[in-house]
């Protein structure tokens, strides 16, 4: 079914707009979740969350990617998921490892004003990057994807995978630091 026919069905309150984008996005999003969580009954009920969250946004949001929208909010909902289910002590995974690579760029706490303005400097920044890069640097701080995994993706090895996410977190704090965002 088209993403607009979709997007319709929430506007028309249509209960078939929840089987509908399960059909459609329901793997997407349950990869994005799985990455995060890396439990199957954790990720079912991130993606059923996922659904009624866009049941309580649309209207009066009206989603131009059908697909960036459930994704951003799978995301969400897995790292709030991830962040009160675990606490410092019991250790790392992939969630954590990338929220602290990137908090060194960006930093964790902001007002939202700020948070606001980062994420057009971020958007900004992230277009002037060569497409490999950018897509790397997305795969694993916004899907949160293992280094392992973008490497078999866009077959390179593991340590041009790390040296490219390196260099770019290096010229994103540079760009930060040059429009007055300070960590």
């Amino acid at each position: 079914m088209e993403d607009l026919h979709i997007i319709e069905l929430y506007w028309q309150r249509n209960e078939s707009a929840i089987n509908e984008s399960q059909t459609k996005y329901g793997g997407y999003c349950s990869t994005i979740a799985n990455n995060i969580l890396h439990s199957a009954k954790d990720t079912e009920e991130c993606v059923n969350d996922t659904w009624f969250r866009a049941w309580n946004t649309m209207p009066p949001e009206k989603p131009g990617r059908l697909a960036l929208f459930f994704g951003r909010i799978t995301r969400n909902l897995a790292i709030d998921k991830y962040r009160r289910d675990r606490s410092q002590k019991y250790g790392g995974g992939q969630t954590a490892l990338c929220l602290d690579e990137l908090g060194e760029c960006i930093g964790e706490d902001s007002p939202i004003e700020d948070r606001l303005a980062l994420r057009e400097l971020l958007n900004s920044f992230l277009c002037s990057l060569p497409e490999k890069n950018r897509n790397i640097f997305l795969l694993r701080y916004w899907y949160i994807m293992p280094v392992a995994e973008i490497e078999k993706r866009n077959d390179i090895s593991e340590g041009a995978v790390k040296m490219i996410l390196q260099r770019v977190r290096d010229k994103l704090k540079r760009y930060l630091e040059k429009e007055g965002v300070g960590v």
